[in-house]
Formats: C-alpha cells, sequence, structure tokens
C-alpha cells in the first residue's frame, strides 16, 4: 500500500520522502509511512546508487541501514536498563522509529517526533490515517535552530516529566548543517538533557578520515546537489569527538562502531556500512 502525500512535496524536502520509502522498503516500516512521493524518488535514486557501488563499492544501503539499525539497538539498550523513559526525536520526517518503539514498548515509553510545520501536518496525518498513533507518543512542531519561544527544544523538554530519564536522538540531520550551526544544536540538546536524572543524546556520527574516497564524495555531491545545500562531516577524526562534545556540554562521550553493534555486524564488512559510527553522548 502506498499511500498519496497531502502536502505539497514542494514544501518538504525530497530526502524525507525518499528515506521514509526507503525504511518501508526494508522492512522497518509501515505501510501507512509510504508514500507515493517517496515511492517514485526511490525508483529513480536506486539504479544511481547500485551504480555508485557497482563501480566504487560503496553501499549507501549498507550506511543507511546500519545508521537506522544502529541507532535502534543503543536507544533499546538505554529503555531496557532503565536509563531512558522519554524519547524526543528531532527532525524525525517519515521515521518509523516512533511507531515502532511504541509498539515494542508500550506504556512504557512516551515518544515526541517533532519536525517543521508541513512535515509534521504530513506525519500526524498518516500516522492517524493508518491507526498508528497510541497514548504518549505525539508528533509536534520544534525547529531545532530556535533558542527560545513555543518550537524550541527548551519549551518542550520543560513539557515532560523531569523525573524521567530522556533521550534525543538526530538521525540524518546533523550533517546538513554547518559547523557552528551543529554546535549551536549539540548545546541546545545537552542543556535540554539536563533537566532529567539521566540524559542521552544518539547521533549518526562520521569521520572524515573514514570517508576520503572517490564513490562517498560523488554520493555526497550527488545529495548535496538533491537537496540544494551543502553536505558537512564534523570530525577529522575519532580523537576530535570527546573534545567538541564535552564543550557543547555533554560527560561521557561512546562511539560505537558497527562492528561492536551485534544488530550491526552485518554492515560492518561493507563499504558504506563501516562508514557510519553511532554516537552515544551523556549528560
Amino acid at each position: 500500500m502506498v499511500t498519496a502525500a497531502p502536502v505539497s512535496s514542494e514544501r518538504i524536502s525530497p530526502t524525507a520522502y525518499a528515506t521514509g520509502y526507503f525504511w518501508y522498503r526494508h522492512g522497518l516500516s509501515h505501510p501507512a509511512l509510504a508514500t507515493a512521493e517517496g515511492r517514485r524518488i526511490d525508483g529513480f535514486m536506486r539504479p544511481v546508487l547500485a551504480a555508485v557501488q557497482r563501480i566504487g563499492g560503496f553501499s549507501m544501503t549498507a550506511l543507511m541501514l546500519a545508521r537506522h539499525r544502529g541507532i535502534d539497538a543503543m536507544l533499546s539498550r538505554a529503555i531496557d536498563e532503565g536509563r531512558v523513559g522519554q524519547v524526543i526525536e528531532i527532525a524525525a520526517g517519515l521515521s518509523p522509529r516512533g511507531w515502532d518503539f511504541k509498539r515494542r514498548y508500550g506504556a512504557r515509553l512516551t515518544y515526541v517526533e517533532t519536525d517543521l510545520p508541513h512535515m509534521v501536518v504530513l506525519k500526524r496525518r498518516l500516522l492517524e490515517q493508518g491507526g498508528l498513533l497510541t497514548p504518549g507518543h505525539r508528533v509536534v512542531e520544534l525547529d531545532a535552530l530556535a533558542e527560545a519561544g513555543p518550537r524550541s527544544l527548551d519549551v518542550l523538554a520543560a513539557g515532560l516529566d523531569p523525573k524521567v530519564g530522556t533521550a534525543v536522538v538526530t538521525e540524518g540531520l546533523m550533517n546538513y548543517l554547518d559547523p557552528d550551526t551543529a554546535r549551536a544544536v549539540w548545546r541546545r540538546i545537552a542543556a535540554a538533557l539536563r533537566r532529567f536524572p539521566q540524559g542521552v543524546y544518539f547521533n549518526d556520527l562520521y569521520l572524515r578520515e573514514h570517508n576520503v574516497n572517490l564513490p562517498a564524495a560523488v554520493l555526497g555531491a550527488m545529495i548535496s546537489a538533491f537537496v540544494r545545500g551543502r553536505m558537512h562531516v564534523h570530525f577529522k577524526s575519532a580523537d576530535e569527538v570527546p573534545e567538541v562534545m564535552r564543550q557543547c556540554g555533554f560527560g561521557d562521550i561512546l562511539m560505537h562502531r558497527t562492528g561492536s553493534i551485534r544488530e550491526t555486524q552485518e554492515y560492518a564488512g561493507t563499504k558504506g556500512g563501516d562508514a557510519v559510527m553511532v554516537l552515544e553522548a551523556r549528560v
């Protein structure tokens, strides 16, 4: 089943539609979150990505699955260990994570998906049409760049239970932001998480030293042209990550390679699947 998008595609990034359909095509999402626009863009991109993999050996599919399943795995551990009972996902797009985690954890978990207004309208409508919204699962407007105001992370966090451990997730967002903007967002995330007895942040992490090759450069250029904006890799090496994240207000910094996460080990030996890590930063 593929649903028609009720909001103009010009107002929502094409990558949001494409990744939403990608998760569905790989069995990670619900049919209600697969859109006709996503199917169209996915159909256009698949042969291009297949050609890049055939010529250069770099698999964007492995990278995408590794980052998504890796974040899922580390977030699940935090919930299972009792460290997290609330999740804020920033720029959630058409990710199935909110639906999937509420399906798995039920009343144990409060899940708040956030995005800009047009995506929120679309996501909420698709979830409602599919009967996928349950108590404790919300889709709300948030501007990750807002320092204050009703759409800021600070205001959203203030409305959650201050006695419950909380996680913030940003999958696929930070590389669209320039270094100064990214660090400002990280500072706001760290500040918001300090409201809670335990706070943890999960993000997909890339290092320049692992991504300096022709296939990765070609893919980066393609994505930049597709979204009409530059893509950024924020760290040269692993040594740089703890220093930057501590400057932004985090304490313990963990970098999980795909080979060290049971759920992503199958991607670790693939060029592309080995290019991403899961960043876990605690306050």
